[in-house]
Parts: structure tokens; C-alpha cells; sequence
């Protein structure tokens, strides 16, 4: 094996060693943590926590400090609990310009924000692997919107988001020859670029569009923030891969030894793209929207955006050296300080916006990068945390003027003071941390009290699984000098980054049902008399209702082999938290479920004749087992009437004559 091959793997090897070696954690929490976590039978937490799912592609909600699991909220990927991804009005959701994929990889969560403070309006989250930018609806917990990003090669670097929610910012993870371009891997240098998109959010309803797109130098980029108070109209982008490597990356892109954290004007780049600089790229991407009302969503493929090359716009974009290979740039709850997490680096720097703005003044470079000029790594540096732990991967923020950075090797959270770069305090964490999260950590006003670590590695904290165990996540307190953990809970999926809101800010807008009145299904039954069973060629359509405890209709006949038969279920119910499901037997999709007055359809093609039961599936009342029915299936080509009831047949001219 080459030396330098053989070298960089031991290393490697070394630091997993000994970054996945069990500490001794049994005594690391403090003697009345059970206290400080318990939330007494019937009260509720202090914070909703949203939390990432990773390669399970869902969002989490988790109660803080209890560390409770409250709800799934199915974003990316199908989900056989409810029928996202298998109902006939939430399949649109999933449509990319690639056609429907069903799956995705969520890594990051940013929850809305005026004047940098949180404001509890949406969720956003970002799908890694087919680049998606997806809208959570606060006030249902639901999916409401999705937005591919063309030119896009993985969207890691996503979303995050500007002072006033003006734009959700998401940068690719790997560039790639723009255009789909067929060209051979090793012109990495020459073909490939990186792209920056900037989705507008319309501030009444949460509607995304791209507004414009930057064309970059053919790097990677990482974790970013934007700026605060000051720094507002700013964006600060981590990237590696600065080598343009294109093979053997855990080599090949670690050789400088400093990266670059990306400044970006993002105010004047809006400037820009409103008087119609740039280019127009044809392109295609889908629009996906979910409609309250219609209980329905909607897929649109769109074909152009805006794109602005920052090589042509000298004035919107800077390099700042930073060392060595970051993953993380935060910006602090001023906005005057941007720090920079190189996940090789012995060192952490940390930028001051303002010397920044001087050296920018005064043309303080030490070159350029491709057109773009490079800030002098000492002009903008407020200083350097020295020896602070190994492997910074993230950094958020207390309202004290104090930072918190995870150190992925060492296993630990570092502590320390914004202004004087002072490290207060250290932590182990159990095992291999990646983000960390402090309640309200990227805002301009944290809410403190509580730390979050997400962890790589579980090892010995739960019991064992197989050979795969829960994600470890670790609850700390840092409302005092010291921080101490008070607990360990398990989480779903592969958890990333999160972000934690006071329960008050929304709680108490959570809609409780849907009113019938306002259902504008084209297939709603809003009362049982409404309830029918029409032929249209080979496709069969039933208005069904649910209600405690049965469904009407619960006999159908008339259904032959190879129909397509679409079960319209309303449920009837106006009251909290009594949803009703729906399955079939033989179905090769899943169930749905309906929430109280929602309108849903599921889907089945009988394969052979026969009577099928079906039934509800969510226990509602002591005759919930009552709540089924019988659809009969005759061979195809038959002329077996169409019959359904409750109770009493008839047949569908029947029903027509007395509709």
C-alpha cells in the first residue's frame, strides 16, 4: 500500500479506537437528575424538540427535557403507519423529477425565525439524497410543501435559513457537471460546479420558489449559517474538498491545510438576480404542495431557474481561509462572531464579521480562488480556541456569551467564552458525538437550559439489539457554570441536528380536527347519506364514511377482478384525537388513516374473485371490532350488479334516483 495511503488509514484506525472506547459513564449524571428530567403524569413539557431521522427520512418530535417520543411526522420517505407515500393524495408528494421516489435521507432541521428569534411559523428540512427542501406545518404536524433543487448533486448543506425566514438556503453536497453533462469523472477540475440555492419563502403562507441560484467553484459544502443583527444580509458557507478531489476522498481531500469558509452577500445577490442578471438555465424540478382544504396534494415540474456565477459578481462573494476541512459554521446570537469547525484541525478559529467588513474595505486578500477573492486568514480572525478537543464537528450558543462545540474523536462537549476564547468546562459524551443542539442554539435569543448531544455510537447505553442499536441521544443541563448530563434516551433512525422550541409558542395552536364544513374533497362524503359506489370503466369509486362504530358502506357488491377500486374514507368524527384507519386484505400498499373530518383514498386491485373483509384499523371505541366490512370481487367480464349498504342494499341506480 503507498505510505502516505497506509499512514492517513492508521491514523484512522487509531482515533476509531479510541473514540468508540466505553468510558466508564455510569456515574456521569448528577444525583437528582430523575428529578429534573420527570414531567408528572398529565403535564407536558417545556420544549417540542424536532428531530432529524436521517436514512429513515422522517422528522421526529421529541418532549424536552423528558425526552419522550410524541409523534412521527413522515416527510421524505413512505410510511406504512399512516398511508404518506401510499394514499392516493399524499403519493404527489413524493414526486421528484425522477418520478416518485419513496424514500430519503434527512439530516437537518431549522424551524422559522424573525428578527433571528424563533417564531414557531414552520418547520423546514432538508432531503439529502434526491435534493428536496420539504415545509412542516406546525399547527398539524404535516408535510405541507416540497421543493426539488436542480443543478444539485446532494443537498447536505440544507436548510438554513435568513434572519426573517426570507429565504431557506441549501448548498450541495457534491458538485457535478452541470446540465447532466456526459463527461469523464477524472475532469473533476474542469467540469464540475457547485450550486447554492436560494428558495424564497413567501412570509404569509410559507409558499417556496427558487428565487435565483449561485454557480460556485467545484467544491463540497457543509454545515452553514447566516447571519444576525449586523451580519444579517450575509451567508456563511463551510466547504471541503477545496483539492477538487474526485476518488479516495478521505485522502485526497484532506491535504491542505486550510479550506474555505464562503461569505456570501446574499442581499446583494437578491439585487442582482431582480434586475435580471445571471442566466436563465433550463432545467426541470417538482413543486409539490399539500392542500388542507382538498386533503390533497398537488405535483408540478417547473423548467427554469435563475442562476448567478459568483466569478461574474466580484462583490457578493469571499473566501476565508479555516482550517482543515470544516463541517461546521455557526454564527453566534450577535452575529458578529462566525466559528469555524475544521473536523482535522487542532485549532478553532473564530471570525470576526466586522474585521471581516474591514478587510473587504481595504482589499486585505491573499489572492483569489477561481475569480474569487481570498480574505488574509489574520484579517478576519478574532482569534483561535486553542487545544480545544479532537474533531470540532458544531458549535451552538447559550444567551451568557458562551459556545458549545461537539468533538466527534475525543467524545466530549467543549464549553467556552465567545470574547475570550476561554474553555469553561468539558464533557464526555456516550459515544462519538455529531450535532449537538441547544434549545434555541443558531437563534439570536437561546432559549438555554438545555443541551441536546446526537450520538454516533451507542455501544453499552441500552440493552443490546442485534447488531444494530438505537442512536444515543444525551440531555444536559448548562443553565449553571457546569454542564451535567441528566439523561440518555434512545431515538429513531440516525438522528443528525435538531432543534428545540418552547412548547408555548405553538401548543396551543395545534389543530385538534378537521371541520367538515370546510372538507372540499371532490370524493368527501360528509354525512352517510352522501355514501355511493359508482363505476367509472374499469375504475370503482366508494364514498365511504367512518364513524364510531362502523362504516358505511359495509356491503359492496359489483367489484370485479383486476377493477381499480378507490375507498374515499371521510371521517366523520369533530372531536380531538379519534382518527379512524382503513385496510383491505391483499392490499400491497399499507392502510391509511384518517384524521377527524379528512377525506383519504386507498387503492386496491383484486388479483382473484372472492369476499374480502375490511376493516378499521384504529382502536376507537369497545366496538371497534365491529367497524369492518365485506367487498365482494366477481370474476372479470361478469355482470354482477353494483349493491352497497348499511344495513339495507341498493343498487347504484337506486342511489342515483334518490340523490
Amino acid at each position: 500500500m503507498n505510505s502516505k495511503y497506509l499512514g492517513v488509514a492508521c491514523v484512522i484506525a487509531a482515533l476509531t479506537l479510541m473514540n468508540c472506547k466505553p468510558k466508564g459513564p455510569g456515574s456521569a449524571t448528577t444525583g437528582d437528575a430523575a428529578a429534573r428530567v420527570y414531567v408528572a403524569p398529565g403535564q407536558h413539557d417545556e420544549f417540542y424538540n424536532f428531530v432529524s431521522g436521517g436514512f429513515n427520512g422522517q422528522l421526529s418530535v421529541y418532549g424536552v427535557p423528558s425526552g419522550r417520543l410524541i409523534k412521527v411526522i413522515p416527510v421524505f420517505s413512505v410510511w406504512t403507519e399512516n398511508g404518506w407515500g401510499y394514499s392516493e393524495e399524499s403519493k404527489p408528494m413524493l414526486n421528484t423529477s425522477h418520478g416518485f421516489v419513496p424514500w430519503d435521507d434527512l439530516h437537518h432541521v431549522a424551524i422559522s425565525t424573525t428578527n433571528g428569534e424563533h417564531d414557531g411559523r414552520w418547520v423546514f428540512a432538508n432531503g439529502n439524497n434526491t435534493p428536496r427542501v420539504a415545509r412542516i406545518n406546525t399547527q398539524t404536524f404535516r408535510t405541507d410543501e416540497m421543493i426539488e433543487l436542480p443543478n444539485s448533486g446532494g443537498n447536505h448543506s440544507s436548510p438554513f435559513i435568513t434572519e426573517n425566514t426570507e429565504y431557506v438556503i441549501a448548498g450541495t453536497r457534491f458538485s457535478i457537471p452541470m446540465n447532466h453533462q456526459d463527461v469523464p469523472i477524472d475532469s473533476y477540475k474542469d467540469n464540475f460546479k457547485g450550486s447554492i440555492s436560494f428558495i424564497k419563502v413567501d412570509q404569509e403562507t410559507g409558499r417556496m420558489s427558487i428565487g435565483f441560484q449561485l454557480r460556485t467553484p467545484g467544491f463540497n459544502f457543509d454545515l452553514s449559517r447566516g447571519g444576525k443583527g449586523p451580519s444579517r444580509d450575509w451567508f456563511f458557507f463551510s466547504t471541503y474538498n477545496t483539492e477538487q478531489a474526485h476518488t479516495l476522498l478521505e485522502v485526497n481531500a484532506s491535504q491542505r491545510d486550510k479550506d474555505f469558509i464562503m461569505a456570501i452577500n446574499w442581499r446583494k445577490a437578491e439585487e442582482y438576480a431582480a434586475q435580471g442578471r445571471g442566466k436563465i438555465e433550463k432545467v426541470e424540478y417538482a413543486h409539490n404542495v399539500y392542500d388542507e382544504h382538498t386533503h390533497t396534494a398537488t405535483s408540478n415540474i417547473l423548467t427554469e431557474v435563475r442562476v448567478l456565477d459568483i466569478s461574474e459578481f466580484p462583490d457578493i462573494a469571499y473566501f476565508i481561509p479555516c482550517p482543515k476541512s470544516p463541517h461546521g459554521t455557526d454564527v453566534d446570537p450577535t452575529g458578529e462572531y462566525i466559528v469555524g469547525s475544521g473536523k482535522l484541525a487542532a485549532t478553532m478559529p473564530v471570525f470576526s464579521f466586522s474585521k471581516i467588513q474591514a478587510a473587504i474595505a481595504n482589499e486585505d486578500f491573499e489572492g483569489d480562488f477561481e475569480g474569487i477573492p481570498v480574505i488574509r486568514y489574520e484579517a478576519a480572525l478574532h482569534g483561535e480556541v486553542q487545544k480545544p478537543g479532537l474533531g470540532p464537528l458544531h458549535t451552538e450558543f447559550d444567551a451568557n456569551g458562551n459556545a458549545y462545540t461537539s468533538m466527534f474523536v475525543s467524545s466530549e462537549i467543549v464549553k467556552w467564552n465567545l470574547k475570550t476564547l476561554e474553555i469553561l468546562d468539558r464533557v464526555p459524551t456516550y459515544y462519538s458525538i455529531g450535532h449537538l443542539s441547544v434549545m434555541g442554539g443558531p437563534t439570536a435569543k437561546p432559549h438555554g437550559k438545555y443541551m441536546i448531544a446526537y450520538n454516533k455510537i451507542t455501544k453499552d447505553r441500552y440493552l443490546p439489539t442485534g447488531p444494530e442499536l438505537a442512536h444515543s441521544a444525551q440531555l444536559y443541563d448548562i443553565s449553571g457554570d457546569k454542564i451535567q448530563l441528566l439523561l440518555d434516551f434512545p431515538t429513531l433512525g440516525e438522528p443528525h441536528y435538531a432543534e428545540a422550541i418552547p412548547a408555548s409558542m405553538i401548543a396551543d395552536k395545534s389543530v385538534k380536527f378537521y371541520r367538515l364544513e370546510d372538507n372540499q374533497h371532490p370524493y368527501a362524503a360528509k354525512g352517510e347519506g352522501m355514501t355511493k359506489v359508482e363505476r367509472k370503466g374499469k375504475e370503482v369509486h366508494v364514498w365511504m364514511t367512518a364513524i364510531r362504530s362502523h362504516l358505511t358502506p359495509d356491503n359492496i357488491e359489483g367489484a370485479q377482478v383486476g377493477d381499480e377500486i378507490y375507498f374515499h374514507v371521510t371521517n366523520l368524527e369533530q372531536d380531538w384525537d379519534v382518527p379512524h384507519g382503513f385496510a383491505i386484505k391483499g392490499a400491497n400498499n399499507a392502510e391509511i388513516l384518517i384524521m377527524p373530518g379528512e377525506t383519504q383514498t386507498l387503492k386496491w386491485t383484486p388479483k382473484k374473485p372472492g369476499v374480502y373483509p375490511y376493516y378499521c384499523t384504529d382502536f376507537c371505541s369497545a366496538l371497534h371490532q365491529e367497524m369492518s366490512g365485506y367487498i365482494r370481487v366477481s370474476p372479470a367480464g361478469t355482470n354482477t350488479p353494483i349493491r352497497f349498504g348499511t344495513g339495507e342494499m341498493k343498487s347504484a341506480a337506486t342511489a342515483s334516483a334518490g340523490k
